[in-house]
């Protein structure tokens, strides 16, 4: 990957990890789901909480893909956005691993706004063989996360995407905000085969 293709997926990491202003955040709307349709500019998308939504994408449409990847090529130093599920006991169970180009809002906060569920941006500082399976020890200013990884986390890698990548059956995160015309438009979008979308372990 050459270095303008580095510098542009790693701005739009950080806007997707980062979010927007405050005048963006009123209009934008967050949509992860399964594209249902195609049609020149169009996709329309199912979303995990039911609905059905047209988006718009644009030449100004930032994409990223997410490029499968092995839990053993995590190492060290890496820096993830980590998804994951706070069990009773208080320990966390990753569900979604993203690799990231460069750290971008580092922290650990809940997801979604969910109680029982997390969002860890953060380095690697170690990857161990724990008894549950792999576990990873996340650092970030002002904490650490012990995390174990279900054996049906989907990981992946991020990297610089093509609009010919957002193909029905293909998962999809986006960013939109409502253009002149009233429809969505698409900012950012991040997307992956269908079969690594994320699924919360229960």
């Amino acid at each position: 990957m050459n270095g303008n293709m580095k510098f542009a997926a790693a701005v739009v990491v950080g806007m997707l990890c980062a979010g927007f202003n405050a005048s963006h955040a009123q209009t934008a709307q967050r949509v992860r789901g399964t594209i249902t349709a195609t049609k020149g500019d169009d996709i329309t998308v199912k979303a995990t909480n039911g609905r059905t939504v047209d988006v718009l994408v644009t030449d100004k449409t930032n994409i990223v893909f997410g490029q499968p990847m092995a839990i053993t090529d995590i190492k060290p130093g890496d820096f993830l956005g980590v998804t994951s599920v706070r069990r009773k006991d208080g320990t966390l169970t990753a569900y979604d691993i993203r690799r990231f180009i460069k750290p971008s809002n580092p922290g650990h906060r809940p997801f979604d706004g969910r109680s029982d569920q997390t969002m860890t941006n953060a380095n690697v500082s170690a990857t161990v063989q724990g008894t549950s399976g792999r576990e990873l020890t996340l650092n970030y200013e002002g904490g650490s996360q012990k995390v174990s990884v279900a054996d049906t986390a989907a990981i992946v890698s991020l990297t610089p995407g093509q609009r010919s990548q957002l193909t029905t059956g293909s998962y999809v995160s986006l960013l939109a905000d409502t253009g002149s015309s009233g429809k969505l438009e698409a900012r950012n979008i991040e997307v992956r085969n269908g079969k690594e979308a994320p699924k919360p372990p229960r």
